[in-house]
């Protein structure tokens, strides 16, 4: 089978079958009980039909990873299509992202167990996630450049790696967050967004520089710290 049957309909259909069905196994039996077969067998497919769409596991998961953030992608479009004030466009965004992931609540919270080992290649930092992180970084590049905002010169390289630690941050608290429909989350959000932004703005002050230019010096050698770690 070649890589172009992936992009048919039929092979876009069964690759979907596979990561539902996978995704479901996962929450139901968790993910280290959860065998490639298993998953094969669920779905009606051979298991080597199956390592064709997705060669292991963890491959799964980062397929559940990469149409999460498409799906924040299409959510989050319109207001950065649009909107042109920071602080909007990143409450719109950071929105869009609560309410794409929702659906995966209760999934998330079995993933976690794996994915917050720093040795698990599921994990968000790990180098085979790079791809999507670097995606979805990009997106709050966007959220910055099309903004009317006046950024720091010093800060704006740095801005949009620093937004997506903060969303990941988000995420954190989300899945742990047992209020009806994530409340607390949404409000978590709506709080630190305009914290963030005034924040933001702060960082142009003469005042501010001593500070932003230490914060992003400690931010650099983290930087180079993991990087030689590697």
């Amino acid at each position: 089978m070649s890589a172009l049957a992936i992009k048919t309909p039929k092979g876009q259909q069964t690759r979907s079958n596979i990561l539902e069905t996978a995704l479901g196994l996962f929450q139901e039996r968790g993910y280290d009980q959860t065998t490639m077969r298993a998953i094969a067998a669920e779905a009606g497919v051979s298991l080597g039909n199956a390592y064709y769409y997705f060669a292991s596991k963890e491959v799964l998961i980062q397929g559940f990873y990469e149409r999460t953030h498409h799906e924040h992608l299409a959510a989050c479009a319109p207001i950065l299509e649009t909107e042109t004030d920071l602080q909007r466009r990143l409450l719109g965004v950071m929105r869009a992202k609560l309410e794409t992931i929702e659906p995966y609540h209760r999934f998330a919270g079995v993933l976690f167990k794996t994915a917050a080992d720093p040795s698990s290649p599921l994990n968000p930092f790990s180098d085979e996630s790079r791809p999507v992180r670097e995606e979805a970084t990009n997106v709050f590049a966007r959220v910055v450049e099309g903004s009317s905002a006046k950024i720091s010169k010093r800060l704006g390289p740095e801005l949009p790696h620093l937004l997506w630690t903060y969303h990941m941050g988000i995420i954190l608290f989300w899945i742990h967050d047992t209020s009806p429909g994530r409340t607390n989350t949404v409000r978590l959000v709506e709080q630190t967004v305009a914290l963030v932004a005034r924040l933001i703005a702060m960082a142009r002050l003469p005042m501010m520089r001593p500070l932003i230019g230490r914060a992003l010096r400690l931010v650099s050698d983290l930087r180079a710290s993991e990087g030689a770690g590697a």
